[in-house]
Order: structure tokens, then C-alpha cells, then sequence
């Protein structure tokens, strides 16, 4: 079957199976590494993408459900000149990754929470990422990273 969608800004088609999980899509067949899978049953959070602007666990999508949508992976988050989204320079910033495994899914996830909810809490923040693990055990630079971009924003706005 062929699926098309729009992946980080450009249209897509590409022939696969029924079947295939969007995961391996994404990382085997369209290059696109930054996605990640570590348990690949859906609970650690690692292969989150954004698929019409909400968080998705790829390693859960079949590449079939994809048809038709906007996705955007990790590698799609950054502007179009190549400038870090507020979130990735954060982390960055912040120290909020070690080893980097659960980076990509973490940032999916807070940009996730922040297009919905601009100003959130600590608690909002950690109930958000709740579903990504990092197996560095990181979480609070993560927080303190999210709390930065919260603070940003609002200086920003005003």
C-alpha cells in the first residue's frame, strides 16, 4: 500500500505493508534516526512523534494510520533555519539529558504539553512526561529544563 502524509514539513509517499509499525517506517525506511525504540511495546515513551500536533507512541501507529496526517519527529522539530526549538535548546541548557536515549520522546512530550497548555505546573509537567522514561534518572533537570521554557515564553509575551 502506498501511505502519504506530510513528515516535518514536506509530503511524503512511501510503499510499506499494512502492517509495518510507523517506528520502523520512520527509522528503516525514511532515515529518520532520531526516533527511538527501547521497549517497543509502548511504555517507556522513547519513539514519541507528533502526529497532528499530539504526542504518539510510534512503536503502537502503523505506518497505515499515518495516511493523510501531519507528522513531525524529532528531526522536524527545530526551525526552518536550523535553530533549536525553545525546548531542545533547554535541555540543552539545563543539562536535562545524559545519555540522550530518552531525549527525543521527552521533548515530543513537553512540546506535546505545551502546545496545549502554555503555562503549565510542575505536577503538569511531570504528569506529561510521565509516560517517557529515562533510564539516567534525570527528571528533575527535565523539569527545571520545561519550568525555563514556561519563564521564556512569559517573558516573551509581556
Amino acid at each position: 500500500m502506498i501511505v502519504s502524509f506530510e513528515l516535518n514539513g514536506k509530503d511524503v509517499h512511501v510503499e510499506t505493508s499494512s502492517d509495518r509499525r510507523a517506528v520502523d517506517l520512520l527509522r528503516e525506511d525514511l532515515g529518520l534516526a532520531g526516533t527511538k525504540e527501547s521497549c517497543g511495546n509502548g511504555d517507556c515513551g522513547a519513539c514519541s512523534i507528533l502526529v497532528d500536533d499530539k504526542a504518539r507512541l510510534s512503536c503502537l501507529t502503523l505506518a497505515a494510520q499515518l495516511q493523510g496526517r501531519k507528522v513531525v519527529t524529532i528531526e522536524g522539530v527545530c526551525g526552518e533555519d536550523g535553530r533549536l526549538h525553545p525546548v531542545q535548546k533547554a535541555f540543552i541548557e539545563s543539562g536535562a539529558l545524559q545519555c540522550g536515549y530518552c531525549t527525543p520522546g521527552m521533548v515530543i512530550a513537553v512540546i506535546d504539553l505545551l502546545n496545549s497548555n502554555p503555562s503549565p505546573s510542575r505536577n503538569e509537567i511531570r504528569e506529561a512526561i510521565s509516560g517517557n522514561l529515562c533510564r539516567c534518572g534525570a527528571y528533575q533537570k527535565i523539569l527545571d529544563a520545561v519550568e525555563e521554557v514556561v519563564k521564556d515564553s512569559k517573558k516573551e509575551a509581556s
